[in-house]
């Protein structure tokens, strides 16, 4: 019997099988069969944990908590055989189901739309991680020569993104005032007047289509934002450009592989690879070891966040290119962008080049 079954479905159709019912919504909007199946296996197991598991007992989706929800991310967290990136991409997939069924009435609540919240990565820094400053990460950086190594490291520390969302760049989401023969650099209407910026876009999500190919990572921005290009950052990736082979998707992605997958989009793991090889030969990285000792792409996140809060004593501009901020707050900053985020940001940046 199906977990479906078990909680007394009616059928696809019924709400009283809001899985069944999600399910089918998706494939009435075009999503792959591969994606309502990857839906279909978490939402499954998430309402056998609500049979099972939930903090106040049996309880169907429709009247879960937040608590409840709570409850099942930390049960993910216990599953060895899950880690950090894949928890998170089961815990949106479980935001995106309620914010569904809610917008079409059948739930009365979203309450995931909490737990999201808590999710996010906070803006200030964890103190017990590993502390380094700029001179040695800047020596760190002189370390890689590989263009398109450096170019991913670079982006990384000098942007604040997240490596999902690094993974998820095209071409059209890098704008540059320096023209490039051959590439058609910063198509995106969103970066018209924006030279030397970069567009991280909320929408691509793992499994889905978009931009004409189907993304192994999600972004995880609440709204769009535009990251400044300072002179390194645009220095390394024009290096990149000028080597980077001709890309597989016609995406276009700006990071594409150069070894056994030619061409094609790097993936996270990919990148946190070469991150953890860069960051072994430095000594800051050990099998075995937890956040609070191995540099990862996250880490260059938390520096990010660190110093340049410090920098700026800017607290809302730091939010923004992290892409945290609410729409009220990140709308202040779009219609000032040039006056609050690249003026600031150029002013404050850290540099990490010779």
């Amino acid at each position: 019997m199906s977990d479906a079954d078990a909680a007394g479905s009616d059928g696809p159709d019924s709400p009283e099988d809001p899985v069944g019912y999600f399910v089918q919504d998706m494939e009435f909007h075009g999503k792959s069969p591969r994606t309502r199946r990857e839906y279909r296996r978490v939402l499954d197991r998430f309402a056998s944990f609500l049979r099972t598991d939930a903090p106040g007992g049996q309880v169907a989706p429709g009247d879960a908590s937040h608590r409840d929800c709570m409850a099942f991310v930390h049960s993910l967290r216990g599953d060895p055989a899950i880690g950090d990136s894949t928890v998170a991409a089961y815990a949106s997939y479980l935001h995106r189901f309620y914010a569904y069924m809610t917008q079409v009435g059948a739930f009365d609540a979203n309450p995931m739309t909490l737990v999201m919240e808590e999710l996010d990565e906070r803006i200030d820094p964890d103190p017990t991680r590993r502390e380094i400053s700029v001179a040695r990460m800047a020596a760190f950086v002189a370390g890689i020569t590989h263009p398109l190594e450096r170019a991913l490291v670079v982006t990384l520390l000098k942007t604040g993104m997240r490596v999902g969302e690094l993974c998820n760049l095209d071409l059209r989401d890098l704008a540059l005032s320096r023209a490039v023969a051959a590439y058609d650099l910063g198509g995106r209407a969103q970066l018209d007047g924006r030279p030397d910026s970069l567009y991280v876009p909320p929408e691509p999500s793992m499994g889905e289509r978009y931009n004409g190919e189907e993304r192994t990572a999600s972004n995880k921005r609440k709204r769009a934002t535009v990251i400044p290009v300072d002179d390194e950052l645009e220095r390394v990736l024009l290096r990149w450009l000028a080597v980077r082979p001709d890309a597989v998707s016609p995406a276009d992605p700006l990071f594409v592989g150069t070894a056994s997958g030619w061409g094609e989009r790097l993936t996270p793991a990919q990148v946190q690879r070469v991150v953890r090889e860069r960051a072994r030969e430095a000594g800051w990285h050990e099998t075995g070891a937890g956040a609070a000792e191995n540099v990862t792409p996250h880490y260059f996140r938390h520096f990010f966040t660190t110093h340049l809060r410090d920098r700026t004593g800017e607290r809302g501009v730091v939010k923004y290119l992290r892409g945290d901020v609410a729409d009220d707050i990140i709308d202040t900053y779009t219609h000032n962008w040039g006056d609050n985020v690249r003026e600031t940001y150029e002013e404050s940046v850290y540099r990490l080049l010779e």
